[in-house]
Parts: structure tokens; C-alpha cells; sequence
């Protein structure tokens, strides 16, 4: 089997995340417990309830997912005793560090450190915010650099995100409006306008971070965000990747793409979810998008969500069918 695996990003956090795995596998908890230590605070609080609303701070969110993550990835490969090998990795901004543990290319630990750095410099210098227009990039992409914003993610053909100051995306929004009446604008809650210059400062912070971190050469092939394309085997370059991947659009229609098109047989997404309800009721923040671009790409790969106990479950007792 081609498998590959997916983690999602930022906006797929939730409060209550990770709390069924944690009651039901010691494994859970024992990844929790590893986070608490690495971080210097109590993640799981943050994760299962949420005080004054610090799990959606930047500087939290994103250890919280990528802790989410691993537990998610650990649960279902104890439930299936390991037998389930992906061929690749993927993931959607901060999962791509989630991919890269995957591929054993950094331990949790490495990751965990990177993107608690990460995410406060994120939090601390982002300016602006993001919208999402359900348009296509060269639609897009002219009116936007007119108003000084910047692509900030090419999700779908038809569903590109946008970040600037609020005054530049409220004028782009009604520009967008009068220009496509269909072309439907959603502002994201975010700490800023990632993955854009407005990024540049947090990104040159960040890179000696990425400097000193212990990596090695992947064991799967992984997909980079800033290039579409798949990481090589140089560790460096993978560095300078991540580095840009922080100031520069997220390809994610082009990462699935290339992936379905090395012939992927099934796909496993990891945790997160949106949604209201509790975990049970979350729906996987990825799944939309995979669907789509198997459609466009004429793949018959199957999809399978593995992003709370329920799922992970149903997910394994298929495997061991």
C-alpha cells in the first residue's frame, strides 16, 4: 500500500482536544506528559480546558496541535500494533513539523521546542489578518497585491487565503465582492498574517532556532509547503524550507496533488478537528480538501479520519479486519 499521512494546521484546535485519548491510553498520556516537560507548562490544561481562552493564543495553539497530533499517531499505531507503514508524509503549516516526526526526520521533542518558538514568535511580531476567498489564485492575486496584501495559502484551486492589515482585506473584501459576487470571503481568526512578509521578522528569529535543532534525513518522503514539492535528503535544505515556509504561501493544493499523483492507495489524517460539539462530533479539518483534489486528480485513494478515540478506533479495528 502508498500511504500517506496528513496533519492539519492552525484553526483546528478545540477545546476539550485530546482529553478521550488521554482517558483511554496511557500512551495519550504519556506523550501529554512528555510535552509538559519539554514545555515548562501544563499543555494538557490548556488542551482540555481552555482558561481564558489561551488555547487560541498563537504560542499555545501550536504545541497544543502538534501535541495532539503525535497522540493521535501514537494511539492508532499501539491500536494497530504498527502495521500500518506510510510511504509519505503531509502536513498543512505547523503540520508539516507533525509530518516531518512522522517521517523521524525530528523527535516530538525537537518539534515540540520549534514550534513553541514558532508560535511565540508568531504571536509576538504578526500583524494583519486572513481571509479566505473561495476564488482561484490568478483571481485573486492581482487585487490583493494591488491593496499591499499577500497569498498566504493556496488550499484548493477555488479557496485561497489572503493576509494584510484589517483596512487593506476589509478593502479587498469589498473589491472581491463587486468584482465576484460568488467569490464568498471569510476573515480567519488569527494572530496575524501568516505565512506572508508580514512574517519576516518572526521568521528571521526563528531561523536560528531551526539552526540548532537536531534533524536528520527523513525515513518517508515528506512534503514541503514552501515548494509544493517533496523534501530532499538534505537536512539543511530542509531548514531553509521551514524557514520560508513562515513568510511565503503555503502549496497545499500542490503538495496533495503531488502526492496522489506518486499513487497513493489510502490516506490517514491526524488529529484536530472543527466543528461544534464534543470530540466525537468534530469533523477532520483536512478531509474537504482531500476530496477535492483526489476528484481533480482522477485518484480512487481511500480516506480514513484518525482524530479522537472514536475515529482511531474505527480506523484500527478496519486495519485488523
Amino acid at each position: 500500500m502508498n500511504i500517506l499521512y496528513v496533519f492539519p494546521g492552525q484553526g483546528s484546535q478545540y477545546e476539550g482536544m485530546g482529553r478521550d485519548l488521554c482517558e483511554a491510553h496511557a500512551i495519550a498520556r504519556d506523550i501529554y506528559d512528555r510535552a509538559n516537560d519539554v514545555l515548562g507548562y501544563d499543555i494538557k490544561d490548556i488542551s482540555f480546558n481552555n482558561p481564558g481562552d489561551e488555547l487560541n493564543l498563537t504560542r499555545n495553539t501550536q504545541p497544543a496541535l502538534l501535541t495532539h497530533h503525535i497522540a493521535c499517531l501514537e494511539v492508532f499505531r499501539d491500536q494497530t500494533a504498527d502495521a500500518v507503514q506510510p510511504t509519505m508524509a503531509a502536513g498543512h503549516s505547523l503540520g508539516e513539523y507533525s509530518a516531518l516526526v512522522a517521517a523521524n526526520a525530528m523527535t516530538f521533542e525537537t518539534a515540540l521546542r520549534l514550534v513553541q518558538t514558532r508560535g511565540a514568535l508568531m504571536g509576538e511580531h504578526g500583524q494583519g489578518e486572513m481571509t479566505a476567498f473561495m476564488l482561484a489564485l490568478d483571481d485573486i492575486k492581482p487585487l490583493a497585491e494591488e491593496l499591499n496584501c499577500a497569498i498566504s495559502a493556496c488550499n484548493q484551486p477555488k479557496q485561497t487565503v489572503v493576509g494584510g492589515s484589517s483596512a487593506d482585506l476589509e478593502m479587498l473584501e469589498a473589491r472581491v465582492a463587486d468584482a465576484f459576487p460568488r467569490g464568498r470571503a471569510i476573515r480567519l481568526k488569527t494572530e496575524g498574517a501568516f505565512h506572508t512578509f508580514y512574517m519576516d521578522k518572526a521568521a528571521d528569529l526563528f531561523r536560528e532556532a531551526l539552526a540548532d535543532a537536531e534533524m536528520q534525513v527523513p525515513g518517508i518522503r515528506v512534503l514541503s509547503n514552501y515548494t509544493g514539492g517533496f523534501h530532499g535528503d538534505d537536512v539543511d535544505e530542509i531548514r531553509e524550507r521551514l524557514y520560508f515556509q513562515l513568510k511565503h504561501p503555503v502549496m497545499w493544493d500542490a503538495n496533495l496533488m503531488a502526492a496522489l499523483g506518486e499513487g497513493v492507495d489510502r490516506i490517514y489524517e491526524f488529529g484536530g478537528g472543527i466543528g461544534p460539539g464534543e470530540a466525537t462530533e468534530k469533523r477532520p479539518n483536512l478531509e474537504g480538501m482531500i476530496k477535492k483534489a483526489r476528484r481533480a486528480a482522477g485518484s480512487e485513494a481511500e480516506y480514513t479520519a484518525a482524530i479522537n478515540r472514536q475515529t482511531i478506533d474505527e480506523a484500527a479495528s478496519g486495519e485488523s479486519a
